[in-house]
């Protein structure tokens, strides 16, 4: 893995002189500019990934310093490095697009902890970066949108775990995703040359799921008039996908645990062993804990399939990723609707916001679809996405749109409050959830609680 390399920006020799000496027994590549000046230079002439620069500095100051080297690159990260007395400058910067910002004097610790967050995001991006391009490019798979913090940490999980055979589990309410991932998964590993077959548990009964599964012999049953291959067949040396795995009754659970035992099955019908290399990964929108207590799903299975357990946010959780999920799908389906440079009204977008979208990505796909069509021309209003959801009790109209500081300011609340609830009140488990330092975190709270 190649170093990172970090630009230190002071006019105080001292100053950067001791980061230097800390950030090299770090094992960083650093290099140091006396101002703004000469930073964007060494910018232009060096890949950098990290700037850590003073905020108040002779000549090009680092609120100006960022705006430039965000046109430079905008994905290096810059750190600010302010005192207490200019605090409200840093917070500033940040909604510009500053990473976070550190307090004079510098805590050597806090900043290896930052520096370690930003290092670990650019990874994750990195990462999730190339298994999109590799599912887009070689097998056409479109759709994952992973702006948020939970969803770069789950592509990730799946470009890890891919190359392996091991069974992963992915749960998660309905319409999250779970095929999706569970392709990424396929793709991405030493099976992709080969189909990767899905089969639907919920939508077949039990005599008709043991035969789709394992395949049945002529005369097995009433209907069977000839022989017909399961998809563990078709599978082998491939990847198959369950979905809905907690609908499949006790007795095909039974023949499902001895193929992840044993890697063998007889069809329907039949005394013949068939021996596979199959790779299981399954989906649930259930409990499958909860059916184990009520005698509804095998345990010793539950283990077998869970080895690597993939848990899906519902969108209500992921609401970052609303607006890049919006324009993939109003992109994709003004253009097989043959309508150009579609666009949604500001009333729209407010109201697909603030929507809690309990049927997930899948309904917010079905609501822009239908947007789409229903439109007269080419500005989505809000009429054209509230027809399936009207008098949801998390979407109601509001006579005067919110303009964009004050939605910004709700989402922000609104994420905290949820990182918050799913913590339990722990201040530094939800900074991390967020992304952000626990020092920023108090300073946000702060803030939200004076207006």
């Amino acid at each position: 893995m190649k170093k990172i390399n970090i630009l230190i920006i002071d006019d105080e020799t001292a100053q950067r002189e001791i980061l230097k000496g800390f950030l090299t027994r770090k094992n960083y590549e650093v290099y140091e500019a006396p101002d703004g000046t000469a930073g964007i230079e060494t910018v232009s002439a060096h890949a950098i990934d990290i700037i850590l620069t003073d905020n108040k500095m002779p000549g090009i100051t680092g609120m100006e310093l960022l705006t430039r080297v965000k046109k430079i690159n905008p994905m290096i990260s810059v750190v600010l490095m302010t005192a207490f007395g200019t605090i409200e400058q840093a917070v500033k910067a940040m909604k510009e697009g500053a990473y976070d910002y550190l307090t004079k004097p510098i805590d050597l610790d806090e900043l290896e902890l930052l520096l370690g967050k930003i290092v670990e995001r650019k990874h994750l991006i990195e990462e999730n970066e190339m298994l999109r391009q590799q599912l887009k490019s070689e097998h056409n798979i479109e759709g994952i949108i992973a702006k948020s913090k939970q969803m770069q940490e789950i592509l990730s999980l799946a470009a890890r775990v891919a190359p392996s055979k091991a069974s992963v589990l992915i749960t998660g309410e309905s319409g999250t995703g779970k095929e999706l991932i569970a392709k990424a998964i396929h793709y991405s590993g030493d099976r992709k040359l080969k189909p990767f077959v899905a089969v639907n548990c919920a939508a077949l009964n039990e005599n008709l799921l043991e035969s789709e599964l394992f395949g049945h012999e002529k005369g097995a049953f009433t209907g069977a008039d000839k022989q017909r291959i399961g998809r563990f067949e078709t599978a082998d040396g491939s990847t198959i996908f369950l979905d809905e795995i907690g609908d499949i009754p006790l007795s095909t659970q039974v023949k499902l645990l001895r193929i992840l035992q044993e890697n063998k099955f007889e069809r329907v019908g039949s005394s013949h062993t068939i021996e596979v290399d199959v790779r299981l990964i399954a989906a649930t929108n259930k409990d499958l804990r909860k059916l184990i207590q009520d005698g509804r799903f095998r345990e010793d299975l539950f283990y077998r399939l869970n080895v690597v357990q993939i848990e899906l946010p519902p969108l209500r959780e992921r609401k970052t990723d609303i607006i890049p999920l919006i324009d993939f799908c109003l992109k994709k389906y003004s253009t097989a609707a043959n309508k150009e440079n579609m666009v949604f009204s500001r009333e729209a977008i407010d109201y697909l916001l603030k929507y809690n979208y309990p049927g997930n990505i899948r309904e917010l796909e079905n609501i822009i679809q239908k947007a789409v069509v229903l439109s007269r021309g080419n500005i989505i209003a809000i009429d054209d996405v509230t027809v399936d959801i009207k008098g949801s009790p998390n979407s109601s109209r509001d006579s005067d749109s919110p303009n964009l500081n004050e939605r910004i300011e709700s989402l922000e609340k609104e994420m905290i409050e949820e990182a918050l609830r799913l913590t339990g009140g722990n201040q530094t488990q939800a900074a991390k959830r967020l992304g952000i330092s626990e020092s920023n975190l108090r300073y946000r709270i702060n803030r939200i609680g004076n207006k």
